[in-house]
């Protein structure tokens, strides 16, 4: 476990380069005129280069006005801040928050802007001409997901919730900047489209290598994104700082055990990716392009009941019946929409959460959204029994009773026969 401020930095095991920054802080503090007590007290940490730093801690912790400060939202009242070896306190403000991208809670967009102006404001503030701004927009539009056609002159009211922050991310990163501050910027969405988001996170980290600094107050969410976690209490004082592995199997205090909570093993399976496990390629696919007697022939051959129709870009788009194709001429609009799906960043427990619900199994998908295969119930509760073991043998068992109910609940919902055959 590392000391209060100090950094063990590991090897980056991402694939891409790094272009983040180093961040500093040295006894940094924040004191309110007329308060007894200061906001935030002495806080001394590093921030690696190219890493996601979750901080993570109750409500009024300090927490926000800590990632703040970093960008001079708000000024520290003392202490020292430093970016890639730069005083950040000693920089014009409004420069340096040109060179941060900044993507907060509700994603913030500007209501009378389209889709392409909010991306192109700060490009815009730093001069760059308009082909330059274009390219970035598209280049941009297309890294988080959303199609340059469809959605480039969109306004924020005719987006979904997903979608704005989709937006937020991306105008955040608009200017390439080497640090990007998120507060909290999945906490309005729902449970689904939270962890779709997250997955997105996680796959533009790989490929950018940002330094992110994140801020939550969900330790499940810290524990998937963390590439360390800064466990913080009043005033921001660092109970714990450190990898999510190491926080979890070995809290600093009572403070940090509270956040930990029950069921320590199954929250494991936040620390494993998809990408960890083997998942076969089980589903038969088929483009839109494909004439609905071929396939039907296909799926007799191999006797299959259900087949997973693709687009252009191999990304899941219907699961069709064998039913379905005996009075069709096209596949188009036959079937109906795949459900929950993961990435292969997608950790286990949100692998685990789409299988309940999509019956038995969840399809797969690779960096771009492309179909690469299919998990099932009986991988994860294999896993789960293999950390089940694990505990039982560091501990004696006691962390093993968490896991054993985590694989009789998922073991309840039965194995599915065939992919696609949930109920809809």
């Amino acid at each position: 476990m590392a000391d209060k401020g100090e950094t063990a930095v590991t090897p980056d095991s991402t694939a891409g380069a790094v272009s983040g920054a180093e961040i500093q802080l040295e006894g940094v503090t924040k004191r309110y005129p007329g308060s007894a007590e200061p906001a935030v007290k002495d806080v001394t940490m590093t921030i690696p280069a190219g890493k996601i730093v979750v901080l993570v801690g109750p409500s009024g912790c300090g927490k926000t006005t800590t990632m703040r400060m970093i960008n001079r939202l708000i000024e520290p009242t003392s202490g020292r801040i430093t970016i890639g070896g730069e005083d950040a306190l000693k920089l014009d403000d409004v420069k340096l928050r040109r060179k941060i991208g900044y993507a907060i809670q509700q994603a913030g967009l500007f209501p009378h802007f389209t889709v392409a102006q909010n991306i192109a404001v700060v490009p815009g503030l730093l001069g760059w001409d308009k082909k330059r701004i274009a390219e970035r927009v598209d280049e941009l539009m297309d890294l988080v997901g959303l199609d340059v056609a469809q959605f480039r002159d969109r306004y924020p009211r005719q987006l979904s919730g997903g979608q704005q922050q989709r937006v937020g991310v991306a105008r955040a990163l608009a200017a390439d900047p080497p640090v990007l501050l998120m507060d909290e910027p999945f906490g309005a969405v729902d449970p689904i489209t939270r962890g779709i988001l997250q997955d997105e996170l996680l796959r533009l980290q790989a490929d950018l290598g940002k330094t992110i600094v994140f801020v939550t107050h969900d330790f499940d969410e810290a524990v998937k994104l963390g590439d360390r976690i800064a466990v913080l209490g009043e005033a921001s004082s660092i109970q714990q700082y450190d990898t999510p592995e190491a926080i979890l199997a070995n809290p600093a205090n009572d403070m940090v055990a509270g956040f930990v909570g029950a069921g320590a093993s199954l929250k494991q399976l936040t620390l494993l990716r998809v990408r960890d496990v083997d998942y076969p390629d089980i589903a038969m696919t088929a483009d839109e392009s494909e004439s609905p007697s071929d396939l039907r022939a296909r799926m007799a051959k191999a006797g299959k009941t259900y087949a997973l129709l693709v687009d252009r870009r191999r990304r899941p788009q219907r699961w069709v019946h064998v039913r379905n194709l005996s009075s069709v001429r096209s596949l188009a609009g036959v079937g109906r929409p795949v459900g929950d799906t993961v990435s292969t960043r997608s950790t286990l427990q949100d692998a685990l959460e789409a299988i309940l619900a999509e019956g038995g199994h969840a399809v797969v998908t690779g960096t771009r959204g492309e179909y690469v295969g299919m998990i099932d119930i009986e991988t994860v509760t294999g896993v789960l029994a293999q950390l089940r073991e694990e505990h039982e043998n560091t501990d004696g068992g006691d962390s093993a009773d968490d896991a054993g109910d985590g694989g009789d609940s998922a073991g309840g919902a039965g194995a599915a026969a065939e992919p696609g055959a949930s109920a809809s």
